[in-house]
């Protein structure tokens, strides 16, 4: 979750076309394209392309680059941003969107320019998460040939305008919203407070002309944060067609008494921030959701708080509830649903069956029923900690996958307390030692609480790859530990908090509406590396007919975080943030991770084939389409702070 606001744009003024260059035709012999996030409206983010394959992979070469510039100067900003978009090919030109919402038509061949849309996002906002993950595209079949706007491009920018411009120009279409734009902050059950509590950081779903839009929240701020409504609109006017709000507010609705308390109702957040899937001969939507305000109190909304941290099935045209399933009750970790749900179809005993397929942060893989929800592999509810904190209650259990272990470990112990060196184990045995332990979903406390996995995952906002004929499900995860600790507010000032986080790298939050002080960080020993023992991050691939893992092995490299002249071994792993994507060439690549790389890895062993470097590391899921005769593999390349400034997009091919 996030923050976001709205602005005017100027049609005139926002597009340039530096080429007129028309996009090439889609007949184009052998061309296969890539037109969603996950290159289909289910999220599988597998191409059945095998020009590059086990046998080649490794005389991949860098065949040419892009510069969106906005690390220049001339695009200041006063939060640092995160080049995290996954490109579009569809109709002979790739789409992006850069973190200020620009989007950018490109020759998917050479990478040269063909026009630029910029609609003006105020730079001075400090929006939380600064990025944007990609764009939509629709065809409106109806329309003539030659129609301005027949195909659009829909991107959803920082600032929560939802924009629809026409792919051959760039330019907005005035058939839609006011001169082509939407203001997503209007109507909300709970307006923002300000600007930048209310952000959309990822593209629409898409289904039968109805565009279905979530939204990201700002984390930690208040009881009654921003609501988060997922909402539908025509593609072609841009109309509100239905809105559906996670936090039920009708007392019909069988999940509202599951929201207890006299403010429960007024909670904000529980929004979907992250890729929502879309079955579109079932006319469904798959909705992820994720914690309700405050991440990590919930004692003004008790209860197990249904439709938040869940996979929720919506009717694309009305909005109707068809299912849901929770993966977390009660939500005290920061455990949203970030990871985008990927749709498959699995060989079951002697039968196939239609699958939602949902990693999650707390490193459990759910496989359910496309048609009801119903778990296809074992989950069972089981007992966990009991909360300490005055007027919270915990959920007494969790759900758990019997068949597929944890991909990531749920907790350790004293004994495996990890230090690059003799002194960063005893500073990390220091931290780690007064904090209660008791394993996952041991709640937040007074004195603080182990974290594992961290808030950031476990699996995380780059979900998984499916590959169909294979039945593999492959997902990077973080084995990362935290802490986190409730302080009552009289306890703390502005000043304190600030002093405190310069000195130990706590991050500090007010929740307003609650009587606690949120504090939280990584745990990280002095030299910089993590507490927790390596690997710091793996891919590992699942097994969609028995649900039993396949195979692991680590993902990455950690130097970016080791001293200067620290020799990394590279078992150790890397934490990351970014998707894979499987092709029928029986390879995965992925980026994500802290060095400066994307790799290839055989998708039916684990075993890296390949690894091309980056001018930055690629915190992004790559993509790969067919143009010319030629398979092209492309990565963004510039996340931002540890994964290092930058603004590239990088394609590569077999010379």
């Amino acid at each position: 979750m996030t923050r976001a606001t709205v602005l005017a744009i100027t049609c005139l003024l926002a597009c340039r076309s530096p080429s007129t260059l028309p996009p090439r035709p889609a007949s184009e012999s052998g061309s296969v394209e890539w037109r969603s996030y996950g290159r289909d409206p289910g999220g599988s983010r597998y191409a059945p392309i095998d020009d590059i394959s086990r046998d080649n992979v490794a005389r991949l070469r860098v065949a040419w680059t892009y510069r969106t510039r906005e690390t220049d100067s001339a695009f200041a900003t006063r939060r640092e941003t995160s080049l995290e978009t996954t490109p579009l090919v569809v109709d002979g030109t790739m789409y992006l969107a850069t973190p200020l919402g620009r989007v950018i038509a490109l020759d998917p061949a050479t990478g040269l320019e063909r026009w630029v849309f910029d609609p003006g996002v105020d730079r001075r906002i400090n929006f939380g998460d600064f990025t944007n993950r990609g764009v939509t595209t629709w065809l409106d079949a109806s329309a003539s040939p030659s129609a301005a706007c027949r195909r659009r491009i829909f991107v959803a920018v920082i600032d929560a305008r939802l924009i629809a411009l026409d792919a051959r120009t760039g330019r907005p279409c005035a058939d839609f919203g006011a001169n082509g734009t939407v203001d997503l902050r209007v109507g909300l059950r709970n307006p923002p407070f300000e600007t930048a509590e209310y952000e959309v950081t990822s593209p629409p779903a898409i289904v039968g002309g109805m565009l279905v839009v979530g939204s990201a929240v700002a984390d930690n701020s208040r009881a009654d944060a921003a609501s988060g409504e997922v909402r539908g609109f025509d593609a072609r006017t841009g109309a509100l067609r239905w809105t559906w709000d996670p936090i039920p507010q009708n007392p019909a609705d069988p999940a509202y008494a599951t929201w207890i308390g006299d403010r429960a109702h007024t909670t904000g957040a529980a929004n979907a921030w992250s890729v929502i899937a879309a079955d579109t001969g079932r006319g469904l939507v798959f909705v992820p959701t994720g914690s309700p305000s405050p991440d990590y109190y919930g004692g003004e909304r008790r209860g197990d708080n249904r439709y938040a941290n869940s996979i929720v099935a919506l009717r694309a045209a009305t909005g109707e509830v068809v299912w849901h399933f929770q993966t977390v009750h009660h939500d005290l970790w920061d455990y949203d649903n970030a990871s985008p749900p990927a749709l498959a179809t699995v060989r079951i005993g002697g039968g196939q069956r239609d699958v939602v397929v949902q990693a999650t942060k707390t490193g459990m893989l759910f496989v359910l029923d496309r048609e009801t929800g119903a778990p296809v592999f074992p989950v069972e509810e089981r007992a966990v900690p009991a909360s300490t904190v005055p007027g919270e209650a915990a959920s007494p259990t969790q759900p758990f996958t019997v068949r597929t272990p944890p991909l990531s470990p749920h907790g350790f112990r004293r004994d495996d307390v990890w230090g690059a060196t003799p002194a960063d184990r005893a500073a990390c045995l220091e931290a780690i030692s007064p904090l209660r332990n008791e394993g996952i979903f041991t709640p937040p406390s007074l004195e603080g609480t182990l974290v594992m996995p961290s808030n950031i995952g476990g699996a995380h906002w780059g979900g998984v790859a499916i590959d169909p004929s294979r039945q593999l499900a492959v997902i990077p995860v973080n084995r990362l530990a935290a802490m986190v600790q409730l302080i009552p507010a009289e306890q703390l000032n502005a000043d304190s908090m600030r002093a405190a986080s310069r000195r130990f790298g706590f991050e500090y939050t007010r929740m307003r509406g609650t009587p606690f002080v949120m504090r939280r960080r990584i745990l990280l020993g002095p030299s910089g590396l993590p507490c927790s023992p390596p690997p710091f991050g793996t891919l590992v691939a699942v097994s969609l007919a028995t649900g039993e893992r396949v195979w692991e092995v680590p993902l990455g490299t950690v130097s970016a975080l080791a001293p200067a002249g620290t020799t990394v071994p590279p078992d150790w792993g890397s934490p990351t943030l970014g998707g894979p994507i499987a092709t029928a060439g029986g390879l995965v690549f992925m980026a994500g991770t802290l060095d400066r790389s994307i790799r290839a890895f055989d998708v039916e062993t684990g075993r890296e084939l390949w690894r091309g470097d980056l001018p930055a590391s690629g915190k992004a899921t790559p993509m790969t389409y067919r143009v010319n005769g030629k398979q092209y593999v492309v990565v963004s390349a510039g996340g931002g702070g540890v994964w290092g400034r930058g603004d590239w997009v990088v394609a590569f091919a077999i010379p």
